[in-house]
């Protein structure tokens, strides 16, 4: 199929470009370079845009005339979207509503979003799954949840089959060593680790007072190229009239910042000295998934997803020094 990738110069959208292409799917990068690169779109076409720009996503369309659609391109930091929520809902509501509309408009019967675990907000009991209600506590995860009730309602409207992907903690690097993570300012964990022992900086631990094991918050880490698998399985498993199915992508178990920080000193040789900071606001004090249904429905399994080849492959992404100057670009 043609495979417009929303995103797909960004760190899960072009992995699930290189998954889509590995499975003979020709994706078709549409991305403004907000936080994505050029360098991660190698892969198939390239069409400079924005979800905001309704009369260039039509022109895009026609021009490709895509089978289906991948929508990742989105505003992810929590932390941002609370201080700036109308920038969030801007882009990550209505640019899916811009893109919704330019697919069906086109006939597109196939959509796949990129959600988020988050939307369940603090829930009281663990695992989460797909069942449990939405309670987002961010601007962030509330645009997310957002774009889902729509996305049940454009499913009965248009006998669109639509697959919403709830993530938990995206990490780890193509194990072939073409794409990582790159994000500036950076706020995921395990790049912040590893930068830590790249740079032999400290590393600032937030919070460890919670009501876990060994204190330190817990939560479910999947690896990227496990994760973009899961995104070509899921559109091949779509067929019209198949409304709209929501899907936890995890691997059913927490690790905790600690088990992180120890997992990295062994990986990479280095101390990593920490300090001890406040607890960022809202941080739940443990998230992990039950990924049943799309190990059942799916047919979801991670290969990649162990603690050493998350932190492996991440490491040897970012000490590579040409890797490392591409993540300033």
């Amino acid at each position: 199929m043609r495979v417009l990738v929303t995103g797909g110069a960004g760190y899960i959208g072009s992995h699930a470009c290189k998954a889509l292409a590995a499975a003979g799917h020709q994706p078709i990068t549409y991305d403004n370079f907000a936080g994505g690169h050029r360098w991660a779109v190698r892969y198939g076409p390239l069409e400079e845009g924005d979800v905001g720009h309704q009369d260039r996503l039509a022109e895009v369309f026609a021009a490709h005339r895509p089978e289906a659609v991948m929508h990742f391109a989105a505003l992810i930091s929590v932390g941002e979207s609370v201080e700036s929520p109308e920038t969030y809902y801007r882009t990550n509501l209505a640019g899916a509503i811009n893109v919704l509309a330019a697919s069906r408009a086109a006939g597109v019967e196939r959509f796949v979003f990129s959600s988020t675990g988050t939307i369940h907000g603090q829930p009281t009991s663990m695992p989460i799954v797909e069942t449990m209600p939405m309670a987002p506590i961010s601007p962030y995860a509330r645009s997310k949840a957002m774009v889902e009730q729509i996305l049940i309602d454009l499913a009965q409207a248009s006998g669109m089959a639509i697959a919403s992907l709830r993530y938990f903690n995206a990490c780890g690097a193509d194990p072939e060593g073409e794409l990582g993570e790159a994000h500036s300012p950076e706020t995921h964990l395990i790049p912040l680790v590893l930068a830590a022992a790249r740079d032999r900086s400290p590393l600032t631990l937030n919070g460890d007072d919670y009501p876990t094991p060994d204190g330190t918050c817990v939560r479910d880490y999947i690896h990227v190229s496990d994760l973009a698998l899961a995104h070509v399985l899921a559109l091949n498993a779509l067929t019209p009239g198949h409304g709209l199915r929501a899907y936890n992508l995890g691997v059913g178990r927490g690790l905790s910042v600690k088990q992180i920080i120890d997992a990295a000193r062994t990986v990479t040789g280095a101390p990593i000295a920490v300090r001890l900071g406040p607890r960022r606001p809202g941080d739940a004090p443990a998230m992990w998934a039950d990924p049943t249904r799309a190990r059942n429905e799916l047919g979801f399994r991670p290969e990649h997803s162990s603690l050493e080849t998350i932190v492996e492959t991440a490491w040897r992404w970012m000490s590579d020094p040409p890797n490392y100057a591409r993540a300033a670009e």
